[in-house]
């Protein structure tokens, strides 16, 4: 998995990147081989005057197809990476799965296998 970690206003610790990490091979660990970058950007919108203003964008490339971006602002940065990251696991299962349907159209449940006849008398 490639993964690109960039922190605005604030020093990216080597901690805080092996959570980065750690968060996305497991959200995103099954999809591996699907995808082509993850890009995460880390940024402190108010610096030290606090708040809730801790945001988290991840950026998912796939091949052959448009990018997912998921962004959380949170007061806990820890907080925003995970719901961040739970989110792009959700988004990248929904656009595999549609990427699936559409390569194979319509499912057999949606088309009859065998017309129905009605006579009338």
């Amino acid at each position: 998995m490639n993964i690109h970690i960039q922190a605005r206003s604030f020093a990216l610790t080597d901690s805080l990147r092996e959570y980065i990490e750690r968060r996305l091979r497991f959200a995103l660990g099954w999809a591996d081989d699907r995808l082509r970058q993850i890009s995460v950007r880390l940024s402190d919108e108010n610096g030290p005057r606090g708040g809730k203003d801790k945001c988290c964008r991840i950026q998912i490339t796939f091949p052959g197809a448009p990018s997912v971006v998921i962004e959380d602002t949170e007061t806990d940065l820890y907080v925003a990476i995970d719901r961040a990251a739970d989110r792009a696991g959700r988004s990248v299962a929904r656009r595999l799965e549609r990427q699936r349907d559409y390569r194979q159209g319509p499912s057999p449940a949606t088309t009859p296998a065998d017309p129905i006849t009605l006579s009338l008398r």
